[in-house]
C-alpha cells in the first residue's frame, strides 16, 4: 500500500500516517487509533502534509480502528488550517465506528464524507 500511497510516511503511538496522491487532490492515508494518545502526531503529520500541499487535501480515515473527540479535534483543526487559504477538506471514511462518531458530532455537516477513494475521485 505504501507504492499505491506515494512513500510519504510517519509512524508512531500506534498512529500511521502515510502520503496519498489522488491526482487532483493531496492528503494523508491514516492508520491507527485516532484519540488522545496519538493526537499529537497526527497534528504534527497534518500540519506537515497541509504546508507542504496546495489544493484540495484528503484524510483517508478507511483504516481507523477508534475515533475519539482528540482525534475529531484534530481533523477540525486541519479543516481550519485548510479554511484559511480557502482549501477544501474531504474525508473519506466507509460505514462503520468512525463515521458514526463523525457524523454523531455534526462533522458531516462541516466537511464532505465519501465512503471510499472512488467516491472521493468520481466526486472530482
Amino acid at each position: 500500500m505504501v507504492s499505491e500511497e506515494g512513500g510519504g510516511h510517519r509512524q508512531g503511538c500506534g498512529l500511521e500516517v502515510l502520503e496519498l496522491d489522488l491526482g487532483e487532490a493531496a492528503g494523508v492515508a491514516v492508520r491507527g487509533e485516532l484519540e488522545l494518545a496519538t493526537a499529537a502526531a497526527l497534528s504534527a503529520a497534518l500540519d506537515d502534509a497541509i504546508r507542504t500541499s496546495e489544493g484540495p487535501f484528503v484524510i483517508d480515515l478507511s483504516n481507523v480502528g477508534f475515533l475519539d473527540s482528540s482525534g475529531i479535534a484534530c481533523l477540525m483543526r486541519a479543516r481550519a488550517l485548510l479554511g484559511r487559504d480557502e482549501r477544501e477538506l474531504g474525508l473519506i471514511c466507509p460505514p462503520g465506528s468512525a463515521r458514526r462518531a463523525l457524523e454523531l458530532t455534526g462533522v458531516d455537516e462541516l466537511v464532505a464524507l465519501y465512503g471510499s477513494r472512488d467516491d472521493f475521485t468520481c466526486s472530482r
